[in-house]
């Protein structure tokens, strides 16, 4: 991923941080609630969200099956339609690839539609230092630009940052990457917009080549669909000469019909419109009728080794939609840069490990990022069952075991730091495993009860920092019932 992530501290440390921002948490707070309450009025006027839910996920799962089959199928289309397919094992070959058609046109600048997959890879960066300028044209895309900041949402980049915060960075900075802003520009969201167009519209006038990711890949016919709200996608999609689109290999969907489910439930379940204003879709090349080369990366960066694993799969059926960020607590309070990744929130939870692996402290501590309260699996349009994932990545962190890496399985160690969460992971297990001696533990606890501390000590100190322990009761269930209810009783 991109190595302006790297380096960054676990999740902890960054949320400790974080979270003492109170007008981080504000901002955070106040944006996703409006989000999530919007949101959750365009679904309920579906009556048949639950089956269109259920659809999503059946298709995504028999895509991921048989995926060797529709890519090729998929490549076969866009060839046949004029396009040009590359494959892209890892993020350095994606930025190669792209570097390399950037430069076969002389060009030294390029307009960007809003990528996570190009985040992912540190694509910007990566032409930057081949001396190409990479002009995000998504507004939220394009104030994290200015600001030398980081993405903190897939929807919404720039949501850490309030309209003051942005009229300044406006004011600061847009001059330095072509029109500057208006004088006396004031924080209206209106101004704001109208300034951003302005800046903007002479990039699109002058760009001749633009790189875009995609929402969907349709394989029948080598069809690529983006949808966006704000128009500067299509302006990127049709203008320039050459366009390049990096996308993940898990965008693929097998049919146009199979489109349908996900035209239904993306724009709800994430800015809450019945359909976005923009959805764009183009199939190869068509002479004098938009870009006269397209190009299609294909990218995998660990995508292989994720289809893999027959729980964490499933994360790959993500549509991007964010609904899972806009109902997560651990995200409304911590923000999208603690998780260290272009996927922030507990999508990024579950998908960065797999993609990246679990060797880094960072990467290692993303599983924890949850309370397994599983709101986020609630909202899913496409079923993710995070709350499983993260348990099952929790096991491999703490146990290790063996895992696909970079398409060859191996056995990795279990991560630094958990010896006393597996020390106690497997004395529970025997525990449970022998009736006698948990009985036994279960009356001791019950007759010591009024001597247990407030807090745990040493590696449970942590834990109890910001938990109340749960009283114990006078008797377990077991004593409870056999006294009440046992051989002999009236029942």
């Amino acid at each position: 991923m991109s190595g302006t992530y790297l380096g960054m501290p676990a999740f902890p440390e960054a949320a400790a941080k974080s979270t003492q921002d109170t007008q981080l948490r504000g901002n955070l707070r106040h944006a996703t609630h409006t989000i999530r309450a919007k949101r959750a009025v365009a679904v309920a006027e579906l009556a048949d969200w639950p089956q269109l839910r259920a659809a999503g996920a059946a298709v995504k799962d028999r895509t991921l099956r048989h995926l060797d089959h529709y890519l090729e199928q998929l490549e076969t289309a866009v060839t046949a339609a004029g396009g040009v397919v590359h494959w892209a094992a890892d993020a350095a070959e994606a930025n190669r690839i792209v570097t390399d058609l950037v430069r076969a046109t002389g060009e030294t600048e390029v307009v960007k539609v809003k990528s996570m997959a190009t985040q992912e890879i540190g694509l910007n960066e990566a032409l930057a230092e081949a001396g190409i300028h990479a002009y995000e044209t998504d507004l939220a895309e394009l104030i994290v630009q200015l600001g030398d900041d980081l993405p903190s949402h897939i929807l919404v980049p720039a949501i850490h940052k309030n309209r003051s915060e942005i009229r300044d960075i406006f004011t600061e900075r847009m001059g330095d990457w072509g029109r500057a802003a208006p004088a006396g520009l004031s924080d209206e969201p209106a101004d704001l917009a109208d300034a951003a167009r302005l800046h903007l519209r002479e990039k699109f006038l002058r760009a001749k080549v633009a790189i875009s990711g995609a929402n969907f890949m349709v394989a029948e016919t080598g069809t690529l669909v983006v949808l966006e709200s704000e128009g500067n996608g299509r302006m990127c999609l049709t203008l320039p000469e050459t366009l390049i689109s990096v996308v993940g290999i898990e965008k693929t969907i097998p049919t146009w019909q199979d489109l349908e489910i996900y035209l239904q439930t993306l724009p709800r379940s994430s800015t809450a419109e019945r359909m976005n204003p923009y959805t764009s879709t183009w199939t190869g090349t068509t002479e004098g009728d938009g870009p006269q080369t397209f190009h299609l990366v294909l990218l995998d960066n660990g995508r292989t080794d994720t289809l893999a694993d027959t729980v964490g799969r499933q994360a790959l059926r993500c549509i991007r939609c964010s609904a899972c960020l806009n109902v997560c607590p651990v995200y409304e309070r911590a923000g999208g840069h603690a998780y260290g990744s272009a996927y922030p929130g507990p999508i990024g939870a579950i998908l960065t490990p797999q993609l990246r692996g679990t060797a880094s402290a960072l990467d290692a501590s993303l599983p924890y990022a949850s309370t397994l309260c599983g709101a986020c699996y609630e909202v899913c349009p496409v079923a993710i069952d995070i709350p499983e994932v993260l348990v099952h990545l929790r096991e491999r962190v703490v146990e290790g075991g063996a895992v696909t890496l970079r398409g060859t399985r191996a056995v990795i160690k279990p991560a630094k730091g958990h010896a006393a969460e597996r020390a106690a992971m497997r004395a529970a297990r025997w525990t449970l495993d022998h009736p006698a001696t948990l009985r036994a533990g279960q009356r001791l606890a019950a007759r010591t009860r009024r001597l247990h501390p407030a807090r745990l000590p040493g590696p449970g100190r942590a834990w109890s920092a910001t938990r109340e322990l749960p009283a114990v009761p006078a008797e377990s269930f077991r004593d409870w019932w056999q006294r009440t209810r046992g051989e002999g009783k009236n029942t």
